[in-house]
């Protein structure tokens, strides 16, 4: 297994991610952008997450060179994304950020992939290559806080090129003989998707990322407005990931013992938590703090263990048509929908209320997972 040259890959990517998430609103609010403006841009993210990696995944189920669409779809994330340098409208930054992300959020679920064929058996062991995209994400966030502080929010966009620059060069190394040769599937796509564990999985991953709009959109704007510097703030989100590591190296011995339903479960469940604490304890540091470490149930063992659903439900050459679909309606579809809630309330309705209505998506999840999957996860 190409270790090194995978984590590389997750390295870059996700300190792409941690520049964009928590930093990304504040350039959109340097220029002059409001809350809802600020929730439709970013919905725009998450909108390409829908529909890129459906796309792609089709094309690499008919197709052996599927390493060679990683290196264009990399490539072509950077060409587009110069754009920002050229203009702050708002059409033009819409603009920019759709084709960007198009070609941004095609290479991720390919990758998955060919990390999951990597580790064959040893599944579980999954995120020890993974906590390498926790990793870049906490370098990424820890040093741009301090230098947003200093210089402004503008310094997002250089950073970003670079980051996107260590993705493309790490896809050219990837090796493409290792994911070769697609498998038969055992039925149609659609009638798989439609099997009612499979669906219900998928609305519940739905929820759980649509609970996650108003952290991921406003997170960072929301402590500013509450006195925070940016250094704390990045310092905040980089301990948030820090403990999503711990969760992955954890994984492997955790899924041993403990059924994917009731890891699903609790980090349903911890997310409700954590939102209720972030909406209503904003001026408390020790409670927020305590709301970051949560970030190792809400994103670790939910991500990890939902990896690994995936990995069971999609076989065959279904294997990056199931693994596009996650990311469409989950991080896709429930993520453009957080953003969209998020941004019409922030204003008019609070972060309070728009905190706890997270709380509630989350809690949905939960009962799903409680209620609807027990024979099947």
């Amino acid at each position: 297994m190409p270790y090194w040259r995978l984590s590389g890959f997750y390295l870059f990517y996700f300190a792409v991610l941690g520049t964009l998430v928590p930093y990304w609103g504040l350039y959109l609010k340097s220029v002059g952008y409001s809350a809802v403006d600020i929730g439709h841009l970013m919905s725009l993210l998450m909108i390409s997450r829908i529909v890129a990696p459906n796309i792609w995944a089709w094309i690499a189920d008919h197709r052996e060179s599927r390493m060679r669409m990683v290196r264009l779809t990399t490539f072509l994330t950077i060409a587009a994304f110069t754009g920002v340098f050229f203009g702050v409208s708002f059409w033009w930054l819409g603009l920019v950020m759709l084709v960007f992300s198009f070609f941004w959020n095609a290479s991720l679920p390919l990758l998955e992939v060919t990390t999951m064929r990597h580790l064959g058996e040893r599944a579980g062991a999954y995120g020890r290559v993974r906590l390498w995209g926790s990793i870049g994400f906490i370098v990424s966030v820890s040093a741009l806080g301090p230098v947003i502080d200093a210089y402004g929010p503008w310094w997002v966009l250089p950073s970003l090129l670079i980051f996107m620059g260590g993705i493309w060069v790490f896809s050219l190394v990837l090796p493409e003989s290792e994911v070769r040769g697609p498998a038969e599937h055992p039925s149609p796509f659609l009638k798989t998707i439609m099997k009612p564990e499979i669906a219900l999985f998928l609305l519940a991953c739905f929820l759980m990322q649509a609970s996650h709009g108003p952290y991921y959109t406003f997170y960072s704007i929301y402590l500013v407005d509450h006195g925070y510097s940016k250094t704390v703030i990045g310092l905040l989100w980089a301990f948030a990931v820090l403990c999503e590591i711990g969760v992955f190296l954890l994984m492997q011995k955790l899924m041993a013992h403990v059924s994917l339903r009731k890891v699903l479960m609790a980090s349903f469940a911890l997310a409700t938590v954590r939102w209720l604490l972030i909406g209503r304890f904003p001026d408390s540091l020790t409670l927020l703090v305590l709301a970051q470490t949560l970030h190792a149930a809400t994103f670790g063992t939910f991500h990890a263990a939902s990896m690994q659903v995936v990995h069971r439900f999609f076989t065959g050459r279904h294997q990056h048509r199931g693994q596009a679909i996650y990311s469409s309606l989950s991080f896709g579809g429930g993520g453009a929908a957080g953003s969209l809630y998020s941004g019409y309330l922030w204003e008019s309705a609070g972060p309070t209320l728009t905190f706890s209505i997270a709380a509630l998506l989350s809690l949905g999840a939960f009962l799903i997972a409680w209620r609807l999957l027990r024979e099947h996860v």
